[in-house]
């Protein structure tokens, strides 16, 4: 045997041992976790046999609140997304079922419609959520919603009420992700209750 033919079979003998010694060290796999935005009224009242029918569009999102991953205020103030633990659904998306379904367990409408609907509406919700975020530096978890409710006309709509209704929630000392979200989706329904008091001296 050649020389040059020895050295071909000694290193192709030794390729699969160096390919088997990665000098990268291998990541721990970390499963992400998934929580539900989707607070409930205590109560759900019948809807009234007469009454005004509400549209509600579809919710904005403000900057930032249209990703999944829960947000959080660290000690200098920056915000901090999680990207190993986020929400089941957008943000937005899970608020806005959750409004619906607030408002409709509130029994002041005689009916809830989304766009697109070809039954007729009375009134016209304009929704966005404005903030959503665990304040762990303040212990507290804190939801935002900016409403608009106008009232359909044929020339155009006449608005008839703006609202910020805000909410909070205690947060527990520490960092767990279970935590946080039960905090916010806490404060969201504080939110979406003001939501309630503001729409229904015109339902």
């Amino acid at each position: 045997m050649t020389q040059n033919r020895r050295q071909f079979l000694t290193l192709a003998l030794a390729l699969p041992a160096l390919g088997a010694c990665s000098v990268i060290p291998e990541r721990p796999y970390v499963e992400t976790s998934r929580f539900p935005l989707l607070p409930r009224r205590a109560s759900a009242m019948p809807a009234p046999a007469r009454g005004k029918v509400l549209l509600i569009r579809m919710m904005r999102a403000a900057p930032g609140l249209d990703q999944r991953g829960l947000r959080s205020l660290r000690p200098d103030g920056t915000e901090k997304a999680d990207y190993y633990a986020e929400w089941a659904s957008p943000p937005a998306d899970a608020a806005e079922e959750a409004v619906r379904r607030w408002l409709g367990d509130a029994g002041i409408f005689a009916g809830i419609v989304s766009p697109g609907t070809r039954a007729n509406y009375d009134l016209v919700l304009e929704i966005e959520l404005s903030e959503l975020i665990a304040d762990t530096p303040r212990g507290e978890a804190r939801a935002g919603i900016a409403a608009v409710l106008v009232q359909e006309a044929a020339l155009g709509g006449k608005v008839l009420m703006q609202a910020t209704p805000r909410g909070r929630a205690p947060l527990p000392p520490g960092e767990r992700a279970a935590d946080q979200a039960a905090a916010m989706t806490a404060a969201l329904g504080q939110a979406i209750a003001g939501l309630e008091e503001a729409v229904r001296p015109y339902a």
